[in-house]
């Protein structure tokens, strides 16, 4: 619903700050790591997520749109609340959090989580990275078979592939852009 907003931190504490944009002082929760981030008296985009309850309405929000996803994919798992996800969002990636809590004495650092839900999270983020690498495979899959198709060897068309930016993710987007790097345009 809010994607991000934009405006001055005019306080911060502990766990939250408040961001006024024309005139509105926001409440927004922010993890330990990205409160470091912002400065009061500054101006901030932060990426945000409306959590909605009937008993309480909450922002949450984040540095970048990439911690703003995977705060979403944890708060999804069963049994965890926003304010748990939130922090273990501030990791940047399911990979690093994945790397994070296999490490032994990891539990014992976030507050609500025992050794048996750390198992849980970690069965449950070990399928969400699956999913995802093999979205993203497939999506690599289809701009090569395309640019193979258009003529161009498959050793040619990997190279350039992987030169692409990471952000470009959308096949239709990477098969553009390989085109460009070989000098050619789409029809």
């Amino acid at each position: 619903m809010i994607y991000y907003l934009k405006g001055k931190v005019t306080y911060k504490d502990d766990k939250s700050l408040i961001l006024e944009n024309q005139g509105i002082g926001f409440k927004i929760f922010c993890s330990n790591k990205a409160l470091e981030n912002f400065k009061i008296g500054e101006e901030f985009k932060i990426y945000t997520f409306l959590y909605l309850r009937e008993e309480k309405v909450e922002l949450y929000g984040f540095s970048n749109p990439e911690e703003l996803e995977l705060f979403k994919t944890i708060n999804g798992i069963s049994g965890i609340g926003p304010k748990t996800a939130l922090d273990l969002s501030s990791f940047g990636s399911l990979e690093n959090l994945k790397k994070k809590m296999e490490e032994e004495e990891f539990h014992r650092g976030i507050k609500g989580i025992g050794k048996k839900k750390m198992q849980k999270i970690l069965l449950e983020l070990t399928g969400k990275i699956k999913e995802i690498s093999k979205r993203e495979r497939t999506e690599q899959d289809e701009a090569l078979d395309a640019l193979v198709s258009l003529g161009f060897s498959r050793k040619m068309a990997e190279t350039v592939l992987r030169r692409l930016p990471k952000e470009i993710k959308d096949s239709e987007e990477r098969i553009k852009a390989a085109l460009k790097m070989l000098g050619k345009e789409p029809r």
